[in-house]
């Protein structure tokens, strides 16, 4: 794919920065816009090759813009995202006339997938880019619904959890149990069981499946901006407060809000979560009115709670309020009989995906993969597939596999270089293993230094925090932290 002018628009800047560095790590050239009369501007006075629209801002939203820039007779593909898990901006986007959707947060490969389905057939003649969402919807659905229906489907909670051990059937029967109670969840287990899939399958299966399901990370922000994330900050508020936004728990109101990594949240927001929970009403960052909610939540960690309030890190009256059902999902290591169903699953959705012939997972590989000890669980896995999807050649995850030397957590094995296989690999792909080899000795020796402290190491490695964070988990780093606490 050539390198495209793509304008970026979103009223957050760390989102807009964020989205920038991706499209600069692989090679596309980024402008970006704070609000939708802005990015009209903008693509009324340049010429972009194709534009990412949040759908979620104050004042005018995304779907307002992309009506304008299509009725001016705009025609670049427009990828809409949003963290909301609802169906019905999707569908009034894709009527609007937009390419893609993406649902917040996604990864690199995610918007590289995107991009490459918009260019895959040229705009129709004097009309905007056909939509395309993959996987296609089947051809016997209503052509109104058909976007919604292909983008619920590759979301991960639109679909029940893939399993056939007796351990994860223990998990699936209280999940069954308590997903329509509304009371507070925790879910527990080291990073890459799926935390995030169990939250959303929660939210499927409970009476606010119609509502929004918001994500919050607690440990990608610092605490006055995750402050203003989780509850919104009113005009004037702190500088570069532009406007009015509402908080994270806002946006879910009637519906489900997940806490991904609560053990991260500082001691005074805990405090706010707390008067959350037991008032359903909080204020603003500079706010002076309650703002009251109903949003069931779901929280997560791969901390030992206890121990937290032990050493002061964690309030115990919010534990108690958080800890009514706490369901510990096993690792993948635990729970091998899962490995088949799991490889044939991503096997399914990559291969729809990025439209490949990869169908079934050759003996050799299979067997390699039920030896591997997958410090990095499902998400390791998934990732492990998507490769093989992406590559088409079950040689190269093999050679990945058997060179792969994760050391014990929090440990630096020298001479870790990736050897050179049978299949006589090229110098470049020497290369490439060599150099992530590098990085992870280096991450993991920062790390180390830094007391596995993340915003640390990134500054003194001088890269992005959110940078680091893509890092640590392509070289399936684990903190040592998550395994000694479980």
């Amino acid at each position: 794919m050539d390198r495209m002018a793509v304008l970026v628009v979103d009223d957050e800047e760390s989102v807009r920065t964020h989205l920038s560095e991706l499209l600069a790590k692989v090679g596309h050239l980024a402008r970006a816009a704070s609000s939708g009369e802005q990015a009209l501007e903008m693509l009324g006075g340049g010429s972009f090759d194709a534009v990412l629209l949040d759908v979620v801002m104050p004042e005018m939203s995304g779907l307002e813009v992309l009506r304008r820039y299509r009725a001016s007779g705009g025609t670049a593909p427009v990828i809409i995202f949003s963290a909301l898990a609802g169906a019905d901006d999707v569908v009034g986007a894709m009527k609007l006339g937009a390419t893609d959707y993406l649902e917040k947060p996604f990864e690199l490969a995610d918007l590289e997938a995107a991009l490459r389905r918009a260019f895959s057939r040229a705009p129709a003649e004097g009309g905007p880019p056909a939509v395309q969402v993959s996987p296609p919807a089947t051809l016997h659905e209503p052509a109104e619904l058909a976007p919604a229906i292909a983008a619920e489907e590759d979301r991960p909670g639109s679909r029940t959890i893939v399993f056939t051990s007796a351990a994860m059937g223990k998990v699936n029967a209280l999940l069954e149990r308590v997903s329509d109670t509304d009371v507070p969840v925790l879910l527990l287990g080291e990073s890459g069981t799926g935390k995030e899939v169990f939250a959303r399958e929660i939210h499927q299966r409970s009476r606010r499946r119609a509502r929004p399901f918001i994500k919050v990370n607690c440990a990608a922000l610092p605490a006055e901006l995750l402050e203003s994330e989780l509850f919104g900050h009113e005009k004037g508020a702190f500088t570069g407060a532009t406007a009015e936004k509402p908080g994270k728990f806002e946006l879910a109101d009637q519906g489900t809000i997940f806490l991904d990594e609560i053990g991260e949240m500082a001691i005074r927001l805990q405090a706010k979560l707390l008067q959350v929970l037991q008032d359903e009403e909080f204020f603003r960052v500079g706010g002076r009115r309650n703002v009251r909610v109903d949003a069931r939540v779901v929280v997560a960690t791969n901390r030992d709670l206890e121990k937290e309030i032990e050493r002061g890190r964690f309030r115990e009256d919010l534990y108690y309020r958080l800890n009514v059902v706490a369901i510990r999902l096993p690792p993948l290591r635990e729970r091998k009989e899962d490995l088949l169903p799991l490889v044939e699953h991503f096997l399914a959705k990559y291969g729809r995906k990025y439209r490949s012939a990869q169908a079934e997972l050759p003996p050799g590989l299979l067997r390699a993969f039920q030896d591997h000890a997958w410090p990095g669980n499902v998400r390791e896995l998934e990732n492990m597939v998507r490769r093989l999807v992406v590559l088409g050649d079950p040689g190269t995850v093999l050679d990945e596999l058997r060179t792969a030397r994760h050391p014990p957590a929090g440990q630096v094995v020298e001479g870790a270089l990736p050897q050179p296989s049978e299949g006589e690999p090229s110098l470049k792909d020497i290369g490439k293993r060599a150099a992530m080899a590098a990085e992870r000795e280096a991450i993991l020796a920062m790390l180390q230094r830094t007391g596995w402290n993340k915003r640390r190491a990134a500054t003194k490695l001088r890269i992005s925090y959110k940078a680091l964070l893509y890092k640590i988990k392509d070289t399936g780093i684990v903190d040592p932290r998550s395994r000694a606490e479980l």
